[in-house]
């Protein structure tokens, strides 16, 4: 059986490939081990590895493991999951980031409620392909939203998040990456701060870079199925 280091050096030489398959440069693309119902030991196996970028989908959950681990004080906390209202402290106490902002009222209680003297990173979750199963603004929401979000002094607009429909063919797929690939693009150009297009996983790195994906979100490959 894989080790979590051997299974997080051959993700990384798959992103590397990619990255410049896809003629990018060799840092353009950033790796998010998903750790959420992972043990604190798989982290720590990680950290150990190098991995300095972890994302948990579950508030009390993460809060227990940045706890836990407050002595690796150079890991980098994502929030990636759905976010009740009633979490939203102490996901603006404890996380670095959260990934899937989809509501105003979420994005301003994380502004109210968090610690003084610091910033929140986010990204806007888009429902690229208008998926009842999924959750993110549409589209043709995207330039209000983000204006509404940019102007939150607390929060720092970073970029755009997405998951794809399931199922999809390749070109669908493509289709839809190229889609979000274009939106960032465009919301680039209106706010300095955006550097982030958070798409792809285990099963779609590889187009999602292809893409144009600057942080790709992995958790199976490095930590093995969940149970």
């Amino acid at each position: 059986m894989e080790t979590i280091a051997e299974r997080l050096k051959s993700v990384q030489i798959t992103l590397e490939q990619s990255t410049l398959d896809a003629h990018r440069p060799s840092n353009a693309v950033k790796l998010l081990a998903v750790s959420k119902t992972k043990p604190v030991s798989d982290i720590v196996h990680a950290y150990e590895a190098g991995q300095r970028l972890f994302g948990e989908n579950y508030v009390q959950e993460g809060v227990e493991k940045i706890q836990m681990l407050q002595s690796l004080d150079d890991i980098e906390w994502y929030f990636i999951g759905p976010l009740q209202s009633n979490k939203t402290r102490l996901v603006a106490e404890n996380f670095d980031w959260v990934q899937a902002i989809d509501r105003l009222k979420i994005a301003q209680r994380l502004n109210d409620q968090i610690t003084p003297n610091k910033i929140l990173n986010v990204c806007i979750q888009v429902n690229i392909d208008d998926d009842k199963n999924k959750a993110g603004i549409g589209v043709n929401e995207l330039n209000d939203f983000a204006k509404a979000i940019s102007e939150l002094p607390n929060l720092r607009l970073r970029g755009l998040m997405t998951i794809p429909k399931a199922a999809q063919s390749q070109a669908e797929q493509t289709a839809s990456f190229a889609h979000m690939a274009a939106l960032y693009d465009n919301l680039k150009k209106q706010y300095p701060s955006v550097d982030t297009l958070s798409m792809g996983m285990s099963g779609d790195m590889q187009n999602a870079i292809n893409n144009g994906s600057t942080m790709v979100r992995i958790g199976t490959a490095i930590f093995g199925r969940r149970n």
